[in-house]
């Protein structure tokens, strides 16, 4: 029923939390006297009936007591006022706190982390924890946490005041029959914990099927696929309804069970009340037991002992979906993060693998023992065919990815023990689809290098071939939509090669950067990037071979093995996978060119 762990995650909320308490005590005082007020001023009225014969006496009596009673209802009900917009306010800044705060530390937690999240948890299920699943929270700490304690005081504070009223004995029963509500929110604890992990893991699923979906749309809609993923999602769509009607049916019976207890004891307090009341007790000099005015205060007070009670199992199931959201959070929170990494590698160096073994999954190896040395200022290629290994090896350069044995380094330096910031600054890599955020062309510039001036940003553009393009409309103050959605795919990868060259690092990786665009705007990226090679290190890696003849080294991997590794003349004299792939790759560009001719 409460979790130290989301107490210990914002200390700060804890006075918030406090505050709200005192307050809702004070609102239940204000409500007493009100009760005590309208209770007094009806047994007045009775006692006036039977007791003064004379009709003008009874008015005036009738009417002092009444203008008391209202202006001391009045008063209470300017304080109950305040007290409750106080105790939202407490509520509000209670969540508030928490929710920056664990945001904070899902974000810190991704920066530590790096890309390599995706190894453990998806992008959906991180988006939806760290916006829904943190929402959540606010009725958790805004809500249930306060009425948590205050559902214990107040039982406490109205048995006082029953038996300062005149009955110890109603007091006490009404008391001991309080904890039959959290015995009911109890045995039906174990039970929503396990439905409401269950809901937040099928949500995170129907979450992730979506947004895979939406992202690749475009293929299902080229394959003719957009069907069966909709039958498919219906399907998850289904499951996840149907668990939340288990979740709804749960909360349900157990609101009739709290209903039960809580409108049972007020009939119980009731009768004690109306066992105890002496009839004739107003008369003066008679005795008996509870009066008149006590009897009624006490019927209209005996709900309040248990609706404190009953409206903490209200907040209780609203509570476990954020305690059941929350768990999935801790549980990011405590994935094992890259060891301290604190080296540093400035300037050009050499890169060398040294029997580099690797995998993703135990099942299946990719790397078998890698051994290559990238020598500082050359211009390599990396070819294969698909899933040989080059985008893992360009992967295990940047840090992304840590080698199960063997070693990276950069200078001598192993890159897992290089500090995040040094690696960036050494390494930049170009993939090919490289993303953009919204805003202006020189903001995306800009992000490579923020103190760069307008004329560096053209003279690179023009290098890249994306001056004149940008030049008819409205320049680097050109808006880029999401993911600059509104460029053409060859614009994109140049403005992309545009904001590498400004990074300025010793270090370029190129992963298949020329894909999919077309020919005019490969030939400008191709360029630009044999300008680079010639002051920096630059790694290609392309299915095209054609792009890469010219590099100073290429290394032919095959089945996650360096089969071969020299020029393109030297590979092809040697005839091995090299020159069996250029000749496949060749006939097929020359296809029907002689015939046409």
């Amino acid at each position: 029923m409460f979790d130290k762990r989301l107490m210990g995650v914002c200390p700060e909320s804890r006075k918030y939390i406090i505050g709200n308490v005192i307050l809702q005590w004070f609102e239940l005082i204000s409500s007493a006297v009100i009760f005590y007020a309208v209770a007094y001023v009806i047994s007045s009225f009775i006692t006036g009936v039977a007791v003064n014969g004379t009709a003008e006496e009874m008015r005036a009596l009738h009417l002092q007591q009444l203008i008391t009673a209202l202006i001391v209802a009045a008063a209470m009900i300017l304080i109950r006022f305040f007290c409750t917009r106080a105790a939202l306010r407490m509520s509000h800044l209670a969540s508030k706190t928490v929710k920056r705060k664990m945001r904070e530390m899902i974000y810190g937690k991704l920066l530590k982390l790096g890309s390599s999240y995706r190894e453990s948890v998806t992008t959906a299920e991180l988006v939806q924890e760290s916006v829904e699943g943190v929402d959540q929270l606010e009725s958790y700490f805004g809500q249930y946490v306060p009425q948590f304690f205050y559902a214990f005081i107040a039982p406490v504070t109205l048995f006082v005041i029953f038996g300062i009223a005149g009955s110890w004995s109603v007091g006490g029963v009404l008391l001991i029959c309080v904890p039959l509500i959290p015995g009911a929110i109890m045995m039906v604890q174990k039970i929503a914990k396990k439905l409401l992990s269950k809901y937040w893991g099928q949500y995170t699923k129907l979450g992730s099927t979506f947004l895979e979906n939406l992202q690749g749309m475009t293929t299902l809609k080229t394959y003719q696929a957009d069907e069966y993923k909709n039958k498919q999602m219906n399907e998850e769509s289904e499951n996840f309804r149907f668990v939340t009607m288990k979740v709804l049916t749960m909360q349900l019976n157990s609101i009739i069970i709290m209903d039960f207890f809580t409108y049972g004891g007020a009939a119980i307090g009731i009768a004690m009340v109306l066992s105890q009341f002496d009839m004739w007790s107003f008369i003066p000099g008679a005795s008996g037991g509870i009066g008149l005015c006590e009897a009624i205060f006490m019927i209209l007070m005996s709900a309040e002992f248990f609706l404190p009670m009953r409206r903490l199992g209200s907040y209780f199931h609203v509570a476990m979906n954020g305690m059941a959201a929350s768990d999935k959070i801790f549980k990011f929170l405590q994935l094992p993060e890259p060891s301290g990494k604190t080296e540093t590698t400035d300037g050009i160096n050499d890169i060398r693998f040294s029997d580099v073994h690797f995998s993703y999954s135990e099942e299946r190896e990719i790397l078998h023992g890698i051994n290559v040395t990238i020598p500082a200022g050359s211009f390599v290629g990396i070819i294969g065919e698909s899933g040989c290994g080059k985008s893992t090896a360009a992967a295990l350069i940047m840090g992304r990815c840590a080698a199960g044995s063997g070693s990276v380094t950069i200078g001598g330096v192993n890159v897992d023990s290089v500090c995040v910031e040094s690696l960036m600054r050494t390494v930049t890599y170009i993939g090919h689809n490289s993303m953009f955020f919204k805003g202006s062309v020189r903001e995306a510039l800009l992000m490579a290098a923020p103190d760069t001036e307008d004329g560096r940003l053209w003279q690179v553009l023009e290098d890249c071939g994306l001056a004149e393009f940008l030049k008819a409309g409205n320049g680097l103050d050109t808006q880029l939509t999401e993911n600059a959605g509104n460029l053409s795919g060859g614009q994109r990868q140049k403005l992309a090669l545009a904001r590498a060259v400004l990074h300025d690092t010793p270090v370029y990786i190129f992963d298949e950067a020329t894909s999919s665009i077309d020919v005019e705007s490969e030939e400008a990226i191709l360029a630009q990037i044999h300008r680079m090679a010639e002051t920096k290190t630059v790694i290609m890696i392309s299915h095209r071979l054609a792009n890469v003849a010219e590099a100073d080294m290429i290394f032919a991997m095959e089945d996650g093995n360096v089969s071969e590794s020299g020029t393109h003349d030297e590979l092809i004299a040697r005839g091995g996978v090299y020159a069996k792939l250029w000749e496949r790759q060749q006939a097929l560009e020359n296809y029907g060119k002689g015939e046409s001719a």
